[in-house]
């Protein structure tokens, strides 16, 4: 057999590493930005698809069908996204003589379409709630707020919005249409009602042609930004015996219904009627292999990958249900190239270092060297934790993201450390409004106090080491010597754009270290007096990529990597990136133009204004898509439109400036 991977990243490895061990060889694909990734060198075999979109090459069912023909392919895996739920690419790859990895056409087309799923649902006897067909320009009135408007094919959060109100409803339909067309090539919405504090629950399903059936228990995925998850965990640590059986018997149920075959997931909303009692409401089928699957095979010993891959050869399941046991908990997060203090806004760029150390399982499909490209999602990694106690589980996790290296693009690591050790979450208190009652996680910035400082000491001293050792003049005088002393070594370092300013004294091996901004003359010009912190440092051991500090007699181990811009610090606490300030700024260019930049590279998508047209504050003037995502660009203050510099379907790049605005009365405006 030999199987053609019809993905990208981490699922692509993923999937390429069970096959490799069940003896199957493998077919890779790539687009042109993907030409040197880490999926395409997991592979024994890669064929370029061409282009850098989706559109232009993951989705190009028809490469890849020719992909998996011309390289002797028997048999095409999905993995997850892009193609997986599509019914016209499942029947056109049985058509060409291929072995589709994944439930059959029909039952994609059912289950895929959740107007379609909710119907299935009932008629099996699934616990669910009514739906309301809409289309833009056809909104239902009258409806009990808060709904949740969602797209009828696809998934992963797109295509989906929280609605409050009545008014604004209308847009959010269009909007959800939108992101559902470009993204699933069906802008189907639908309206149910909106769960504000419940759980996440989903119940994985595996099902053979011979007509068996189990389930493999039940995921918690709460935690969700932009509805999209952020922690995944098996078993629920938040639902009862009672309604957990009854989300098995449920999932199964439908299951039986459709007869369904190979790996999916029955996703339901699990909340609380006014007197305590649950509810249970079911939400889609992903008739697809999750995200989050490896907590199921952490839990139960079993290789989903494999599963998928037997049943589509027509074996039978190697087990019944009673045969199935659950061992433990498992723990995974999802590791982005975002900044969750700045709204998740995605980061791009190239990944300088990657390495995540500890006790835990990584999927991921990034390296050193790897590009984070604005055309796919931001998932840099999965990172998934086992033990027989929750709790553990948690802390193993904490310390594989504080203790993570990964530079070159911002990451949430910090903010899934965060999570892991806050009470709430410590005790099983995650519905899906954790995220937006626990804004504290998301500020996170790593290592504090003594911590931060010995990152900070690291930074400073590994580049005082650099400098003397570059320096063919002086290098033989302490740093800082002078005939007559005035003041120590004074150094400013940014991190997330905040200044850390030190000044130290070399006193033989020891070193007098002042911590905080110093002291500044006072208009009579006499200096303020210096109430910072000083700190005894010695320096223990010295090496170009590892600074022993010794901190008021606390020793700290401190990985550093330094360059002219960045220093790049790790211990045991966390990491740090630091920046050196800017010396010069080019005043001109401030003045150069006013309006809003894009925070990111991207897709003009939509376009709400024209030049000359008056904007208040928090007006939408355009929307671009990165990442699978829409930003939407609004106006800041009340301004009239000067001019707009990209239309619909240009490309922009970060920092460029989207529209000129002018300030309301006509005057200059400067940014």
């Amino acid at each position: 057999m030999r199987l053609l991977i019809a993905n990208r990243g981490e699922i692509a490895c993923r999937i390429a590493r069970t096959a490799h061990r069940m003896g199957i060889s493998t077919v890779g694909v790539y687009s042109e930005p993907d030409r040197n990734a880490l999926h395409v060198d997991s592979v024994d075999i890669a064929v370029a698809l061409g282009g850098s979109t989706p559109a232009e090459s993951y989705l190009r069912g028809d490469a890849i069908i020719q992909a998996a023909l011309a390289t002797g392919a028997t048999a095409i895996h999905p993995g997850y996204g892009f193609l997986a739920e599509n019914a016209d690419f499942a029947q056109a790859v049985i058509d060409a003589g291929l072995i589709w990895v994944g439930p059959t056409p029909d039952q994609i087309r059912l289950l895929g379409d959740k107007v379609a799923a909710k119907r299935a649902a009932l008629a099996a006897g699934v616990p669910t709630t009514a739906i309301v067909e809409v289309a833009p320009g056809a909104v239902p009135q009258g409806l009990a707020m808060p709904v949740l408007v969602k797209a009828a094919a696809g998934g992963g959060g797109r295509g989906m919005r929280v609605v409050h109100q009545q008014a604004e409803l209308a847009s959010a339909v269009e909007a959800a249409s939108r992101e559902a067309a470009s993204a699933f090539g069906d802008g189907t919405v639908f309206i149910e009602p909106f769960i504000m504090q419940g759980r996440h629950v989903e119940v994985q399903i595996l099902g053979d042609a011979h007509g068996n059936v189990v389930h493999l228990g039940e995921r918690e995925c709460s935690i969700q930004r932009r509805n999209q998850k952020v922690v995944e965990e098996a078993p629920s640590p938040g639902i009862t015996d009672d309604v957990r059986a009854q989300l098995h018997e449920g999932a199964l149920a439908l299951a039986r219904h459709v007869g369904y075959l190979g790996a999916g997931t029955v996703e339901f909303m699990v909340g609380e009627a006014g007197d305590g009692v649950p509810t249970i409401t079911f939400l889609e089928v992903n008739t697809r292999l999750q995200v989050e699957h490896p907590v199921t095979e952490a839990i139960t010993g079993i290789d989903l990958v494999e599963m998928q891959i037997g049943v589509a050869n027509g074996h039978a399941l190697p087990f019944e249900q009673h045969d199935i046991a659950f061992t433990g908990h498992a723990i995974e997060v999802r590791l982005v190239a975002e900044d969750p203090a700045a709204g998740w806004l995605p980061s791009t760029g190239t990944v300088t270092e990657f390495e995540i150390p500890g006790e835990v399982r990584v999927d991921t499909g990034f390296r050193a060297g790897s590009e984070v490209s604005s055309d796919y999602d931001s998932l840099l990694a999965k990172v998934i934790a086992h033990h027989a106690d929750r709790g553990v589980a948690a802390l193993r996790i904490a310390r594989a993201m504080r203790t993570a290296r990964i530079t070159g693009v911002r990451t949430n690591a910090n903010t899934l450390a965060a999570i892991m050790t806050e009470p709430d979450f410590r005790a099983g208190n995650t519905p899906t409004a954790y995220l937006d009652e626990h804004r504290e996680v998301l500020a996170d910035q790593g290592p504090a106090g003594d911590d931060r400082l010995a990152l900070l000491c690291g930074a400073v001293f590994a580049d005082e080491q650099r400098n003397r050792g570059a320096d063919r003049v002086a290098g033989f005088a302490p740093s800082g010597w002078r005939n007559l002393w005035t003041q120590g070594q004074r150094r400013t370092w940014l991190s997330d754009d905040e200044p850390h300013q030190i000044e130290y004294v070399v006193n033989g091996s020891s070193i007098e270290v002042r911590v905080g901004p110093w002291p500044e003359p006072q208009p009579d010009g006499s200096l303020a007096p210096d109430d910072r912190r000083v700190v005894n440092v010695r320096l223990l051991q010295r090496m170009p990529d590892r600074q022993v500090v010794e901190l008021d007699g606390r020793r700290h181990v401190v990985t550093v990597s330094v360059d002219d811009e960045l220093a790049r610090t790790s211990s045991p606490a966390g990491s740090i990136t630091w920046t050196r300030p800017v010396k010069w700024v080019d005043h001109d260019a401030d003045e150069a133009g006013s309006g809003p930049v894009c925070p990111l590279p991207g897709t003009v998508i939509a376009l709400h204004v024209e030049a000359g047209q008056f904007v208040v504050d928090g007006q939408l003037l355009m929307v671009v898509e990165a990442m699978k995502m829409e930003h939407k660009i609004t106006a800041h203050g009340d301004h009239i439109v000067a001019a707009v510099h990209f239309a619909v379907g240009d490309r922009v790049d970060t920092g460029d400036l989207l529209v000129a605005l002018a300030p309301a009365d006509g005057g200059a405006e400067h940014g």
